[in-house]
């Protein structure tokens, strides 16, 4: 029951950070509201956050917001589909258009180029945004997640399972079975709560239409191997997406990984809130260029 407690507080969490957060913007992204945040003076970085997440969940409760904002200028947005940015509920307002929505953001603020850092679905988003916009970004930088590389009918089969699972009478299913640990799963009763608790911060239909179109963010082999922009990858030890993580050095000869040992992908020991990342970001941030 324990780790079910901690799921939920994972994938839900809020914290006591609202009167030191950032205020609210918004701007409009060829139809779309999309909220974000901006603070810090210095060399700009976008953070782009995971699936279901939001800026608050991902980026400020862990502290990564703040600790940026010393020294950078950090601007958190929620994607479209999530947190308090607009939620189409069609397949081809997602895909491409999320990768666009950063550099209309870069335009909105008239900044020329930064560096973009993605956190899980956020890695899919920077990977695309990389190998389209290059003259935009200063370095990219993929958390527990990387580019997505090839598209086969087993994803096409895997991302119109997920919508599913969104419109079935209990969403959010699969994701509570993948979130939680191997030794511990879930009981019927605990995917029925949990599923309530998501689907009330959620938009169910905004989700599985973003699932549809997710096509649209593959990038080829070709298109990372002749990049010339600065990579880094970091993910913990523990999470299911290492080895793919490693593999795409082979692919990549700008990307360095760094692998923390017993980091999980989110929740207690997730790699936002462990000490290398920070560090480890840090560094590659601060690297001559």
């Amino acid at each position: 029951m324990k780790a079910c407690i901690s799921l939920l507080a994972a994938l839900v969490a809020t914290s006591s950070f609202e009167e030191t957060k950032p205020a609210d913007r918004f701007f409009d992204s060829d139809g779309v509201r999309i909220r974000y945040v901006d603070d810090g003076q210095g060399a700009p970085v976008i953070l782009i956050h995971g699936y279901s997440g939001n800026v608050d969940r991902h980026w400020i409760a862990p502290g990564v917001f703040a600790d940026l904002a010393a020294d950078h200028r950090v601007i958190a947005f929620d994607c479209r589909g999530h947190g308090q940015s607009g939620k189409p509920t069609t397949p081809d307002a997602y895909g491409r258009a999320m990768s666009d929505d950063v550099a209309r953001l870069l335009d909105h603020l008239k900044i020329r180029r930064a560096h973009i850092v993605g956190y899980s679905m956020g890695a899919m988003i920077a990977g695309h945004f990389l190998t389209t916009h290059a003259e935009r970004t200063l370095s990219a930088t993929f958390v527990a997640y990387h580019p997505v590389r090839v598209w086969t009918s087993a994803d096409e089969a895997d991302v119109e399972a997920s919508a599913r699972d969104l419109e079935s009478d209990t969403p959010f299913r699969l994701l509570i079975r993948q979130a939680s640990p191997p030794d511990a799963p879930p009981s019927e009763a605990d995917i029925r709560k949990f599923s309530q608790t998501l689907a009330a911060v959620n938009d169910v239909k905004a989700l599985a239409a973003y699932h549809r179109g997710r096509r649209g963010l593959v990038v080829t082999d070709a298109q990372l191997a002749t990049s010339h922009i600065p990579a880094l990858g970091i993910i913990g030890s523990a999470d299911p997406s290492v080895a793919s993580m490693r593999a795409l050095e082979g692919v990549m000869p700008t990307l360095r990984v760094v692998v923390v040992e017993g980091a999980t992908h989110g929740g207690d020991r997730g790699i936002l809130r462990t000490p290398q990342f920070r560090m480890s970001l840090r560094e590659f941030l601060a690297a001559p260029r």
